[in-house]
């Protein structure tokens, strides 16, 4: 799992929205999780290890699509046959995929939610598997295989207890300002990287966070009443990481908890 041996992880994803309602029940009947807590204007969403989502709800906000802020929130299941259990689940409901890849270190489903925000849906292949240079994790994009997936489907039941973020992927205004926020002020390694995107993780795992300018070079920082990302919590342990809050150049905020605290 993405939080094994890793000495900075992901923890929860918060999101502004303008339909809590509807946002609170996308996140329970489709991506499987539970309802944590209800408050006022804002929900909180996981499994019983925790809140992985909290919803925020603004109805002024607006989706600023070209700007930076949130690609995908990756929800990494623990095993193939959940993964596969999910696709059935999301393709009984009628739901359309945005893409299936293989990364060569894991199997992944996209989709988005009602508001737009993009979700990953993935579990990862055994690490012997993956391949190395050092640091550097050789990941690629190829078609996967849905019938194949399938057929080592168990019943879905809502998103298994080790379900967790697995990592987080940004649009920012210029990737290689993001890598240095990302290595310097957050302490990752760079993992991998094409011409304009860059992937960084903590612990010997694939990526915790990635970063792409595809829908956003140039962005400045985003605009306050925008849908989307309002915050990452990292869970760090205290050698590597103080906690506190951390802002990148184009205004996302990362929580940084320590790790010792959220397991308490």
């Amino acid at each position: 799992m993405a939080n094994s041996h890793a000495p900075i992880s992901i923890g929860q994803v918060a999101l502004t929205v303008r339909d809590l309602d509807g946002m609170a029940a996308f996140y329970e009947d489709v991506i499987g999780l539970g309802l944590i807590e209800r408050n006022g204007e804002t929900a909180c969403l996981g499994t019983g290890n925790g809140t992985l989502i909290e919803l925020r709800q603004d109805r002024k906000a607006r989706p600023f699509p070209r700007e930076a802020g949130l690609f995908h929130t990756a929800f990494l299941l623990p095993t193939q046959q959940d993964l596969a259990a999910w696709l059935i689940h999301v393709e009984e409901r009628g739901l359309q995929l945005d893409g299936a890849s293989h990364h060569g270190v894991s199997e992944a489903l996209y989709l988005s939610d009602p508001e737009g925000n993009g979700i990953e849906i993935y579990r990862d292949l055994p690490r012997e598997t993956w391949k190395r240079s050092g640091e550097q994790v050789q990941m690629t994009t190829q078609p996967l295989e849905l019938n194949s997936l399938k057929q080592n489907a168990t019943p879905w039941h809502g998103a298994p207890s080790g379900t967790v973020i697995g990592h987080v992927h940004l649009r920012v205004g210029d990737v290689d300002e993001a890598a240095r926020f990302v290595t310097q002020a957050i302490g990752m390694v760079q993992t991998f990287q094409l011409p304009s995107a860059r992937w960084f993780g903590s612990g010997g795992y694939h990526h915790h966070l990635a970063v792409n300018e595809w829908q956003s070079k140039g962005a400045k920082k985003r605009t306050e009443w925008s849908t989307g990302l309002a915050s990452v919590e990292l869970l760090a342990e205290s050698e590597s990481l103080n906690p506190g809050r951390l802002i990148d150049p184009w205004g996302t905020e990362f929580e940084i908890t320590a790790t010792q605290a959220r397991a308490a």
